[in-house]
């Protein structure tokens, strides 16, 4: 059971993994068309055998430009080839060039971003490189989830003008993709992996210390992490074959109680934030 949960939840970081290495891949025209224009950009607008056209300016903060013979152009949450038309359609109509042929080039993204932080490889602000860019896109932009990350994903942003924030299983993400929980990104949005569970045991164990708690763990599965008991168990845990475990919990300091060589294999771990502590178990 406990290679089986940690096969299951490797297999979910070597999916974002694997999207990591496409991402890094991925030339700058596989997404230039499809990437949604922001406050902070930087474009250079040109027209074609008009030279005293080609502009180099930063969209402003309500999504528009100033451009030569026609003035403020809103091109803002527009793709590129969308504001191209646009800004030729308005040459045309003006009569300033009888067939513009208008080309943009993004020169710095500053606009539609992302942030991905906490337990990730690479956390920063990332751009929404393409109009369709998911969650999974993002954490991979990151560099995937780092060994120390948790297997949930924290989401804050902003959807139909209202604040929004969820927590995200990525392992069932993977499991289940459609099921709908693989977001798109909007700019604003911000992406939290929180340090992964831990658990602690210390007494007559083979290698006492901290492990990752794994998704429905078992006290048993957790002395093996431990390398299980001792060689020499005590006498009293020969004569009792029974040991103590104390639990401690942020609303409880500690609570214990004695359990069994057999309800070892049933009690769980799965109480988040917990220490655990064995002493003196006898041989299962």
């Amino acid at each position: 059971m406990s290679l089986m949960i940690h096969i299951r939840s490797m297999l979910a970081r070597l999916s974002l993994a694997l999207l990591a290495a496409n991402a890094a891949l991925l030339p700058a025209s596989s997404w230039a068309a499809e990437y949604l224009i922001g406050a902070g950009d930087v474009l250079r607008i040109s027209v074609f055998q008009n030279p005293d056209l080609t502009l180099e300016t930063r969209v402003g903060e309500d999504g528009t430009v100033t451009y030569p013979l026609i003035g403020n152009v809103r091109v803002g949450g527009a793709t590129i080839p969308a504001a191209e038309r646009h800004i030729a359609q308005l040459l045309k109509e003006g009569g300033f060039v009888l067939k513009p042929q208008v080309s943009i080039l993004l020169m710095t993204v500053r606009g539609s971003q992302v942030s991905v932080l906490g337990q990730v490889n690479r956390p920063g602000r990332y751009p929404i490189e393409t109009a369709n860019m998911r969650m999974a896109d993002a954490l991979a932009t990151a560099g995937g989830i780092a060994p120390t990350g948790a297997d949930t994903v924290i989401f804050v942003g902003a959807r139909d003008g209202k604040p929004t924030r969820q927590v995200i299983d990525v392992e069932n993400l993977f499991a289940n993709p459609d099921g709908g929980r693989d977001l798109l990104m909007r700019g604003g949005d911000v992406l939290y992996v929180q340090r992964a569970p831990v658990f602690y045991i210390y007494g007559e164990v083979q290698r006492p210390g901290s492990y990752r708690l794994e998704r429905d763990m078992t006290v048993m599965q957790g002395l093996a992490a431990g390398g299980g008991l001792t060689e020499v168990p005590t006498a009293r845990s020969r004569r009792s074959n029974w040991g103590s475990m104390i639990r401690c919990s942020p609303t409880t300091w500690y609570t214990s109680r004695k359990v069994s060589s057999s309800q070892l294999r049933s009690a769980s771990l799965s109480q988040p934030r917990v220490c655990r502590y064995a002493a003196s178990l006898s041989s299962i």
